[in-house]
């Protein structure tokens, strides 16, 4: 077991937090990752994988003007993707995911690779760009395991 998810997992229930996912490059694999864990319910209450533009909009009602405006693969979508999933899921945080795995998808100024993470509670929002390589299989992997770094510094977990 991954050292970073065993620390958020053990530091989310014995704070009684609660934590909900929106996925779309990942495909779903932060959300198994977490459900992986036995006493997981505890915390995570729901993973939506809005692969589709319209299940982003209809699922995490982000305005198609904003994605029509900024790209699905963006800062904004990501950000709205954390939001909504908190809000709806009445969650302490959300974590939004978006991206381009490949091996086809890149658009200007988004190569392969480009990731967009981001995570929301009612006191702060963080979100971040990353350009990574490989395969579709590695970007995905890495991808995930970026998202568990970030939450866990997100959340001041220092073990």
């Amino acid at each position: 077991m991954q050292p970073t998810l065993l620390a958020i997992h053990t530091f989310l229930i014995k704070n009684r937090l609660t934590l909900a996912v929106a996925e779309s490059c990942t495909g779903g694999l932060v959300s198994s990752l977490f459900t992986s864990l036995s006493g997981s319910s505890r915390y995570f209450f729901a993973g939506i994988v809005s692969y589709n533009n319209k299940a982003k909009e209809n699922l995490l009602h982000i305005p198609h003007a904003l994605i029509k405006t900024y790209g699905a693969v963006s800062a904004e979508t990501a950000q709205h993707m954390a939001l909504s999933v908190r809000k709806l899921t009445k969650t302490d945080f959300g974590i939004g995911i978006t991206g381009i795995a490949g091996p086809t998808g890149a658009i200007s100024g988004k190569p392969i690779g480009t990731v967009f993470i981001a995570l929301n509670s009612r006191q702060k929002n963080l979100c971040a760009r990353f350009s990574f390589s490989g395969t579709r299989a590695q970007i995905r992997k890495k991808t995930t395991s970026k998202t568990l770094f970030i939450l866990k510094r997100f959340l001041h977990i220092n073990q």
